[in-house]
């Protein structure tokens, strides 16, 4: 069992400049490239203490993982399922194009298809994303615009699926056009097609 920490102190700090270190380093080598040894230069830390506390590469992106599960996303609320369903297309589409959070974003898939331990704080990390997202579809069926029954979850799926498709099945740039169509896509399916 792990010892309990406390949340601010020497620990605190080291944990996060570890987390920085290693957001740093994925955006500019990706997970392929994530090296503890220049995570801990960079943190100003000694190797073994990354290595004791989070093993090596795939510890360090569950952890990063984990602490990006608890910032807050920015949900769209434009008071229509469609125009928050383009917003938050748009939002996954502009993060993934992003020069800084592109490269880190796409590291921390990569390195949820390797290894178990970073495919389990992926799934942790967009189960926290689909959970607040809901909230889009929940609103919808409050004002009438989705069907009762419909799976706020899987509407948010449905709408972010094909972008993830593109980006790494297919690898392909998402386009606005592409992302909107996603969007409209799936307010169909909830029961409001676009431009009604």
């Amino acid at each position: 069992m792990e010892p309990q920490r406390r949340p601010g102190g020497r620990s605190a700090r080291v944990r996060e400049a570890v987390l920085d270190a290693t957001t740093v380093e994925l955006a500019e080598r990706g997970y392929q490239g994530l090296n503890v040894d220049a995570v801990a230069q960079r943190a100003g830390v000694h190797k073994t203490t990354v290595y004791r506390r989070w093993g090596g590469p795939e510890g360090l992106v569950a952890d990063a993982l984990g602490r990006a599960s608890e910032q807050a996303w920015p949900i769209p609320d434009t008071g229509t399922l469609v125009g928050d369903l383009r917003g938050l297309t748009e939002l996954v589409r502009a993060g993934f194009a992003d020069p800084e959070s592109g490269p880190v974003a796409t590291a921390f898939v990569t390195a949820g298809m390797q290894h178990p331990a970073a495919a389990a704080a992926l799934r942790g990390f967009y189960a926290a994303r689909h959970e607040e997202a809901a909230a889009i579809v929940t609103r919808a069926i409050a004002r009438g615009e989705a069907e009762p029954e419909v799976d706020a979850d899987e509407i948010i799926r449905l709408a972010i699926a094909p972008l993830f498709h593109r980006l790494f099945i297919t690898h392909e740039p998402v386009t606005a056009e592409q992302a909107r169509r996603a969007a409209d896509i799936a307010a169909t399916i909830a029961g409001t097609p676009p431009g009604t």
